[in-house]
């Protein structure tokens, strides 16, 4: 049985109004990222940080406000959010704790840095310790490399290096972004939260 449409009627359905997820000011800097680039789809990666910095994450929502933009399709958007791991598809913590354990930084304690964290934070990796996005709320995610081997065993706090770990250096780190502290990294920039990172 087929069901039957009548296209003539003036009557149609109206969905709700829904406030828009991204405001005026992440439109106009959409925008901006966009104009930077010849092709518009050039623009994606920048964008998805955008995306991540207001929401903490990219959502459904930020991947058809991407596609929106750049004129791609949803599937597009999210075959690349889902490519890279520094896209994160679920709310974070307000620190992502990032710790190497690819063969030297394992075989210098990574490993050891990775287990001594899971058991006191009581998560694994990609999971998530407190509330999202909250003060000292923190997510452990597993790195495959952070490209420093020669101050291995290393992990990063939202993209900022920590060098030469210890499991008791990491746990007091750990510790000290729980009580909402900020450690200053090895070098760099100052810690901020992970929105402010991106």
């Amino acid at each position: 049985m087929t069901e039957q449409f009548d296209f003539t009627s003036t009557e149609r359905a109206v969905s709700p109004q829904r406030e828009p997820v991204f405001g005026e000011d992440v439109r106009a800097d959409a925008k901006r990222i966009v104009e930077r680039y010849p092709e518009a789809r050039s623009a994606l990666l920048p964008m998805l940080h955008l995306v991540q910095s207001e929401q903490g994450h990219v959502s459904s929502e930020g991947i058809d406000f991407c596609a929106e933009q750049l004129a791609l399709s949803a599937a597009e958007v999210s075959a690349v959010a889902t490519f890279y791991t520094m896209y994160k598809r679920k709310p974070c913590g307000q620190h992502i704790v990032s710790v190497c354990t690819n063969t030297l930084c394992a075989a210098l304690g990574g490993d050891a840095i990775y287990k001594g964290l899971s058991e006191h934070l009581g998560v694994g990796h990609d999971e998530t310790a407190g509330t999202p996005g909250e003060e000292g709320s923190l997510t452990l995610e597993h790195a495959e490399c952070l490209a420093a081997c020669d101050f291995a065993p290393v992990l990063q706090v939202n993209y900022e290096y920590y060098d030469n770990q210890t499991p008791e250096q990491a746990l007091e780190l750990v510790k000290s972004l729980q009580r909402g502290e900020r450690p200053a990294p090895t070098g760099g920039a100052p810690l901020s939260d992970f929105r402010g990172a991106e």
